[in-house]
């Protein structure tokens, strides 16, 4: 009869390997955030262009 297999802990890990998993962790939400923000400013200026041009 085999041991059941117990997940270990793989040791800590390296400066390169922290900063790649807060990447592929937090980096798709802070580029979301940013790509949110910049169609927001464009749809902002559209819409004060459009505002201009209904005014005159």
């Amino acid at each position: 009869m085999t041991p059941p297999v117990l997940p270990l802990h793989m040791g800590a890990l390296h400066p390169y390997e922290q900063v790649l998993v807060l990447v592929l962790a937090f980096g798709p939400f802070l580029l979301l955030g940013a790509v949110i923000a910049v169609r927001r400013r464009q749809d902002r200026r559209e819409d004060a262009a459009a505002q201009g041009q209904r005014d005159r």
